[in-house]
């Protein structure tokens, strides 16, 4: 279910907090492609499922 409060696209800015990194650190991710955004119009967004497939991998990267 969406919750209302719950943007589905979120700033860098907003992606790097929650991830407790730096924003320079989530631009980099997203160049990479290792972090999935998107484009709306000249903006760059963050997909809020992007989080969740990335921070699975992180782990399934670690546990391997």
């Amino acid at each position: 279910m969406i919750d209302d409060a719950d943007p589905l696209l979120l700033r860098p800015e907003k992606a790097a907090e929650l991830l407790s990194i730096g924003r320079t650190k989530v631009y980099a991710l997203m160049r990479s492609g290792a972090l999935r955004s998107v484009r709306v119009g000249g903006l760059r967004r963050i997909p809020r499922s992007a989080l969740i497939e990335f921070v699975t991998h992180l782990e399934e990267e670690n546990a391997a």
